[in-house]
């Protein structure tokens, strides 16, 4: 079977526009509980964070990519949210939405990015490494139990999550 031809997209930051193409995007990962489904007013919420693949138009745009980058700490955020449409896996989008982001990150004097994934081999792929535990102070641990985002509870290995966590792996790159 010969794969269908990639067709070209550009990298650009999310618009609400896009909110439901994205969860469009993020729904077949969730039912399969790689990803976390959330209502559409968190991701209203974050849109800001987002950078899409755009395989359509100004006009009739065509999400075939998504990834957030979360701040977490002065120092530190998350890549999350990175989904590809099924018809595109293997084409490079999800590697160019990583890039972005990483580069966004280095962009805002970020040190370090956190990743929880069940896709090792790609993420070590960008320079992210296996680590154990939670690699913060205690100080700032405390400061980010205060935190009621789910992402930041994951990040910390809180218990009321395990099981959205299950199977998955932590990771991060030194910037």
């Amino acid at each position: 079977m010969t794969p269908a031809p990639v067709l070209p997209y550009t990298l650009r930051p999310a618009l609400p526009r896009d909110v439901r193409s994205i969860r469009g995007l993020v729904e077949p990962y969730a039912a399969r509980r790689i990803l976390i489904a959330k209502e559409a007013v968190a991701y209203y919420e974050t849109v800001q964070e987002f950078v899409v693949a755009d395989a359509g138009s100004r006009e009739a745009p065509d999400l075939v990519g998504c990834g957030a980058l979360h701040i977490m700490w002065e120092d530190l955020a998350e890549i999350r949210t990175l989904a590809v449409d099924d018809g595109r896996l293997g084409t490079g989008i999800g590697h160019e939405i990583v890039s972005r982001l990483v580069e966004r990150a280095r962009d805002l004097g970020l040190r370090r990015v956190f990743c929880l994934t069940f896709e090792v081999d790609f993420f070590h792929r960008h320079g992210f490494r296996v680590i154990e535990g939670t690699p913060v102070d205690p100080t700032v641990y405390a400061e980010l139990l205060r935190s009621h985002d789910d992402g930041i509870a994951e990040f910390l290995d809180l218990a009321r999550v395990k099981p959205n966590t299950l199977g998955n792996t932590r990771m991060l790159l030194d910037l």
